[in-house]
């Protein structure tokens, strides 16, 4: 390929990508409306326009029409690898005000409790969540909205929490690795050069919600001293920044390891990351589950003479997590009609077994009614459906033999040939064996006699 047509390529591959993924993202503004109700205003952010103006929502207040302008560029990366056919993400923006946080361990990123005046004005907060990502975002937004012709607020994106895992699904017994990456861009040039040259000090948090109750898993604050929660449960985190640009914007890592999960590590995962009087926090959900084996007996046959009812069946579904979403179903296949059909006949469950895994068991059985001649051949099936199982289940199955319609095929002759053939040369191994020790023993004897 020639040098300008690589070139070509190139960019019309970089074009591709950076085009790719939604440009606006609907929102809903929540705010209080008094008297303990909320009220919600449609809003959109503009991440990016293919021309030079933005485009006109007249439908909207100019301050909640947002173009976004994100220095770390880690909020619109997260878009331009958004797939086409995803789900657009649930949004959601509100005001927020800076705070020092009111954890103990993270005090000393705010040694003063009042808030520099480098964070004054007005400030929002984005949350964003889908199958695809979950990320929260504090925006500063500018005094007042662009002028004509589209009005629109610029918006700059100072503090960015997302995750790529919003709901991770890991196996008993294996490694949880939650994803967490975030962004820091110095709200104000002041507020840059106010502090040290490089990245601030931050606090990282993981916190674990399941069945209304809450733990602290994991704190760390990289860069500053002092007593600080022990981990829980084994938890590790990758907590640091980057790069070390001396004046931002900066990236940083705060990916959570957790090793061997256990169903009661399942739940929610709240990461929050602290910076001085900045708190952006997004969540996990962490499902557990172990896939079932299925087991059908008796197998590989089933025999039944015409007009009784075979044998009943009994499917064990065995080491399964959760116990929700279970079903079994019962095929037949083959038979009068020659295709598949639900089984028909009496069917319940047993009660569950638990294991000390956390796993669970249980049997399901089927009674089926008197077989006729056309049924010989058929498989009746137990079909599993779970969860942790593709869309078509797992399944096991039985053959149906109708007593006085098959005999012994040509397949079985071979085999009673072979097996006859091993057991006549086993006798006669056996045989020749005890002859030889039969005439080694004589020897002995005659030989001790004429000595």
């Amino acid at each position: 390929m020639k040098p300008v047509s690589l070139l070509l390529a190139v960019a019309l591959g970089t074009a591709t990508v950076v085009s790719a993924g939604p440009a606006v993202i609907e929102c809903w503004f929540v705010e209080d409306a008094g008297g303990g109700r909320l009220s919600k205003k449609p809003s959109a952010l503009l991440l990016r326009q293919s021309s030079e103006s933005p485009p006109p929502r007249p439908d909207l207040d100019p301050e909640r029409y947002l173009k976004v302008h994100d220095p770390a560029g880690t909020l619109l990366a997260a878009f331009r690898r958004y797939p086409r056919d995803a789900p657009a993400p649930r949004c959601e923006m509100s005001h927020y005000v800076p705070l020092p946080a009111s954890a103990i361990w993270v005090s000393g990123l705010t040694p003063e409790q009042s808030c520099p005046r480098a964070l004054d004005g007005r400030w929002l907060m984005v949350s964003m969540s889908s199958p695809v990502l979950s990320l929260s975002s504090l925006l500063r937004p500018q005094s007042e909205p662009q002028p004509e012709p589209a009005l629109i607020t610029v918006a700059t994106a100072v503090l960015t929490v997302l995750t790529h895992t919003p709901a991770p699904r890991v196996r008993i017994g294996q490694d949880a690795l939650l994803d967490l990456s975030f962004a820091y861009t110095p709200p104000t040039p002041k507020a840059a050069t106010s502090l040290a040259p490089g990245p601030p000090p931050f606090g990282l948090e993981w916190r674990r919600q399941h069945l209304g109750k809450g733990h602290l898993m994991l704190a760390a604050t990289p860069g500053l001293s002092g007593p600080m929660p022990a981990a829980r449960e084994g938890a590790v985190a990758f907590a640091g920044w980057d790069d070390d640009e001396p004046l931002g914007p900066w990236t940083g890592n705060g990916t959570f390891w957790l090793p061997a999960v256990q169903p009661f590590q399942e739940g929610t995962y709240l990461a929050t990351v602290h910076l001085p009087y900045l708190q952006g926090q997004t969540t996990l959900e962490l499902a557990v589950q172990k896939p079932p084996k299925v087991t059908l007996t008796p197998a590989p046959l089933t025999w039944a003479a015409p007009g009784e009812a075979p044998p009943e069946l009994l499917c064990l579904v065995s080491h399964f997590y959760p116990s929700e979403g279970l079903e079994v179903e019962w095929e037949l296949w083959g038979g009068p009609e020659g295709r598949f059909q639900k089984a028909e006949g009496q069917r319940w469950l047993s009660a569950l077994s638990h294991h000390s895994d956390g796993s669970v068991s249980l049997s399901a059985h089927l009674q089926p009614p008197p077989v006729t001649t056309g049924q010989h051949g058929a498989r009746y099936a137990c079909r599993v459906h779970h969860p942790s199982l593709p869309a078509l289940g797992r399944s096991a199955e039985v053959t149906l033999q109708v007593a006085g319609l098959s005999g012994p095929s040509l397949e079985d002759g071979v085999g009673l040939f072979l097996s006859a053939f091993l057991l006549l040369g086993l006798i006669n191994m056996l045989g020749w064996a005890g002859e030889s020790a039969y005439l080694a023993t004589s020897k002995d004897s005659v030989e001790k006699k004429t000595q």
